[in-house]
């Protein structure tokens, strides 16, 4: 733990708000963004992040932190938004990604591009429950098969089963649309 961490964590226990508000400055954007990864609901996602300043606040005084003020919090995002998910389990998952257009050189091959992302995204979005939310975990959380198997309290075993199902079918979901793709695009270059 840093200087500044051990700092900030002493006056968070002595009920220090000015604390608090550094570490909710400092932190906040990694906390929406690893809830809304899991949750890609903005209102919800906020809230959600709020509720773990909130709930932190609340903790400050049994507070244990041996590695950095980061990483627990961010530990409590990714818990808090499984809690929010085993409480709605019908809630959908997306995984959000963005497009680097950057490196794109042609409106035919952004459009492409754009319809393979969404194309991955429903194969996402159409995998069993448990195996989407062990697969946005590991991917673009990129928490350890231990880590993911600590969280959901299932074994390593199961994580690594779970992925290798994930990246099957989504690979043989790409599959057909990749061949569609590849001839579109060659229809467009003449």
């Amino acid at each position: 733990m840093t200087h500044t961490d051990s700092k900030l964590l002493e006056s968070l226990k002595n009920s220090e708000q000015s604390a608090l508000k550094s570490i909710f400055e400092a932190h906040y954007p990694m906390v929406f963004r690893s809830i809304y990864r899991l949750i890609p609901d903005t209102a919800l996602a906020e809230d959600l992040s709020q509720e773990v300043f909130l709930k932190l606040w609340e903790k400050r005084l049994k507070i244990n932190i041996k590695s950095s003020i980061a990483a627990y919090i961010r530990k409590m995002s990714v818990n808090e938004a499984l809690g929010q998910l085993r409480k709605n389990k019908k809630m959908r998952i997306e995984a959000i990604t963005e497009i680097d257009t950057a490196v794109v050189d042609s409106t035919e091959a952004i459009y492409l591009q754009h319809e393979m992302q969404e194309h991955l995204h429903r194969a996402i979005d159409k995998l069993p429950h448990r195996c989407r939310l062990i697969f946005l975990l590991s991917r673009f959380e990129e928490l350890s098969y231990k880590e993911i198997s600590a969280q959901l309290d299932i074994s390593p075993k199961t994580v690594e089963n779970q992925i290798s199902k994930a990246l099957k079918l989504m690979r043989k979901a790409v599959q057909s649309y990749s061949a569609r793709s590849l001839f579109l695009m060659i229809l467009l270059q003449f």
